[in-house]
């Protein structure tokens, strides 16, 4: 695939103009699941649902829906979710869901006549405490900090993805941890974000998520780091998740099926 890059530069009132040719490896498109089961706190998370699409070359502006699949969950006592599609969209609906912790739930995908499976176990997790918000941090002093408290279980390995949501830009920050130096402490998850103002509203979750989700999501944050490389930078190796095509292993798909329970705090920035 071949993509042009138009590079204006302009100095001492001279402009010239250079066609840049850029070359992208380029494949056949993959299956990307994604299928987070999250059952908030107080509530039945009787209504869930699971998003397909498919993968694009870099510079596409639009993402594929994988539309017309057949997606359904069991759990390990039998019972079947079926998951509906909404009009053509790629995402699937199931309104009668039944959340419990411990239970294994399998997901299985039919989408062009081949066959995605995955497995994992519904985590759980501990409350948010509470929030403290420092006004000057960063490296400028000029970022507002954001420390949100839980207490961790001891004796047991845990694991948590923290989701911070800025409602006024539909933005969000993920970061992931584990108790490896903390176990049975009282700690903080961290969001630092100089785009913070005072009377903003920050939705953070914390999910319990299992070992593998933790690893996989990892290593996914630092290959999408900032500080990683340009956006062109080969990724040191295909980032694999719980998935797999039983059909055509070699066609494996991309994202993961993650089972949660889910703490969510509602903070506004003072």
């Amino acid at each position: 695939m071949k993509k042009y890059v138009i590079v204006l530069f302009s100095l001492f009132f001279i402009s010239c103009e250079d066609v840049i040719d850029v070359d992208l490896d380029t494949s056949e498109p993959r299956l990307v699941i994604d299928a987070s089961i999250n059952w908030i706190k107080g509530t039945t998370g009787e209504t869930q649902f699971i998003k397909l699409s498919l993968s694009a070359p870099y510079f596409d502006e639009s993402i594929p829906a994988a539309s017309g699949a057949s997606v359904l969950i069991t759990d390990s006592n039998s019972n079947t979710y079926n998951f509906i599609e909404e009009g053509a969209s790629g995402i699937y609906v199931n309104d009668s869901f039944v959340p419990e912790i411990g239970m294994v739930y399998n997901l299985l995908i039919n989408y062009n006549n081949e066959i995605y499976t995955a497995s994992e176990t519904l985590m759980p997790v501990v409350p948010i405490e509470f929030v403290e918000q420092k006004n000057d941090g960063g490296f400028a002093g000029d970022e507002i900090e954001i420390k949100v408290f839980y207490t961790d279980p001891g004796g047991i390995d845990n694991y948590y993805l923290f989701e911070f949501i800025k409602t006024s830009s539909n933005s969000l920050n993920l970061e992931v941890y584990d108790d490896e130096f903390n176990d049975g402490n009282r700690i903080f998850a961290f969001h630092s974000d100089e785009t913070l103002e005072a009377g903003d509203e920050l939705i953070i979750r914390n999910a319990g998520v299992s070992e593998r989700y933790y690893e996989f999501f990892n290593i996914l944050l630092q290959q999408t780091d900032e500080q990683s490389g340009d956006p062109f930078q080969t990724q040191p190796a295909t980032v694999r998740g719980n998935c797999i095509n039983q059909t055509n292993p070699e066609h494996y798909p991309f994202g993961y099926f993650r089972a949660s329970e889910v703490d969510e705090f509602i903070y506004f920035i003072d």
